[in-house]
C-alpha cells in the first residue's frame, strides 16, 4: 500500500466543565465529546525518502512544522520507532480552523491512524492513544471509534460512551468568521472564576448521559453545558447573538463548542434539521453553515 485517505472528523462538546488549572499549565476538564460528520480528508502518500512534506490549499492552516499536529504525529511515530520513512500529507479543509471543532486534533489523530495501516506498524489502539495525548489534549478522542465519550483530565483521558452508539443527534452548526484564542479563553476563565462571574452547570453529566439514552430533548435542553461560553461571549458578543438566533428560530438546545467560536443546535430529526437551515438561509448572514450528525 503506498496512499490512503481517510475522513477527518471533528467533534462537538454537550457538555464541558472546567475544573482548575493543573501543575503543567493546563486545566483539568470534564467533558461529553460527539463525533460528527463534518470532516476533513486526509490523504497520506508513501515517499521514497524520510521527508515529511505537508500539503493543503486552505489558507490560515498552519504547515509551519512546529505547530501542524498532523506534522506532530508522524514526526512522532518516525522518533518512537526509528522510521526511515517519509510521507506526504495532504489536508483537504472542511472543518473551519480554529472553530472549536477540533480540526487539527482530529486531523492529527487520524494521521496516527492512517500511518498505522501505510507504514504496517501494527500499533494497538492503546498505543496510539499513548501517543496521541503527547501531541493534544483532544486527540485521543479520535483514536477510538466512538460516537459519543467522556473526557477527563486536560480531555484525554476517554471513556466510551457505548450505551450510545446507536444515538444519532442532527446539527446545525454556525461559525462565525472570528479568531479565538483558546490560551486566552482559559486565561480569561481563571479571571472570571477570581471574580466569582462563572456559571456552573444546572445538572452532571449523568443525566445528560440519560437524557441522551431516553432522547428527552426537555431535559437535555437543561442538562447541556459549556464552562467557557460565558467567557466566549463576553470577549466576543456575536457567538451570543448567534445562540440567541439559533433558540429563536426554533432549536430545542443550543451550545458554543470547545472554546468557539462555533455554535450548534442540537435537533430531533433530520425534517427539523432541514427546517432550521432553510430559516437561517433567509437570514443572509455572512456566518458559514453545517448541515451534519452523530457519526
Amino acid at each position: 500500500m503506498d496512499k490512503l485517505t481517510l475522513n477527518s472528523y471533528a467533534k462537538l462538546n454537550l457538555y464541558l466543565s472546567v475544573l482548575g488549572m493543573r501543575r503543567d499549565g493546563y486545566h483539568n476538564i470534564l467533558t461529553i465529546f460527539e463525533r460528527i460528520s463534518l470532516a476533513d480528508k486526509i490523504v497520506l502518500k508513501n515517499r521514497a525518502d524520510n521527508k515529511i512534506n505537508l500539503i493543503c490549499e486552505k489558507k490560515g492552516l498552519p504547515l509551519d512544522h512546529c505547530e501542524n499536529l498532523a506534522y506532530k504525529s508522524a514526526k512522532l511515530l518516525q522518533q518512537s520507532f526509528k522510521l526511515n520513512k517519509g510521507v506526504d500529507i495532504e489536508i483537504i479543509k472542511n472543518i473551519p480552523i480554529g472553530s472549536g471543532m477540533a480540526g487539527g486534533s482530529s486531523n492529527a489523530a487520524y494521521t496516527l491512524i492512517g500511518l498505522n495501516k501505510l507504514w504496517n506498524l501494527k500499533l494497538k489502539q492503546t498505543q496510539l492513544t499513548s501517543l496521541a495525548a503527547k501531541i493534544g489534549s483532544d486527540v485521543p478522542f479520535f483514536i477510538y471509534d466512538s460516537s459519543f465519550a467522556i473526557g477527563k483530565g486536560r480531555g484525554e483521558r476517554i471513556k466510551p460512551l457505548k450505551s450510545l452508539k446507536r444515538l444519532k443527534l442532527w446539527h446545525i452548526i454556525a461559525v462565525p468568521d472570528l479568531k479565538v484564542s483558546t490560551p486566552r479563553i482559559y486565561k480569561k476563565w481563571e479571571h472570571f472564576k477570581d471574580m466569582n462571574m462563572l456559571t456552573t452547570p444546572n445538572y452532571d453529566v449523568k443525566i445528560l448521559i440519560s437524557s441522551l439514552k431516553k432522547r428527552d430533548f426537555s431535559a437535555l435542553n437543561k442538562a447541556i453545558f459549556n464552562g467557557l461560553e460565558p467567557v466566549t461571549m463576553t470577549l466576543y458578543p456575536l457567538v451570543r447573538r448567534i445562540k440567541n438566533k439559533f433558540l429563536s428560530l426554533g432549536a430545542r438546545s443550543a451550545l458554543m463548542s470547545g472554546s468557539g467560536p462555533a455554535v450548534f443546535g442540537i435537533l430531533s430529526s433530520k425534517k427539523e434539521a432541514v427546517s432550521l437551515a432553510a430559516q437561517f438561509k433567509k437570514e443572509k448572514s455572512c456566518w458559514r453553515f453545517f448541515f451534519c450528525y452523530t457519526l
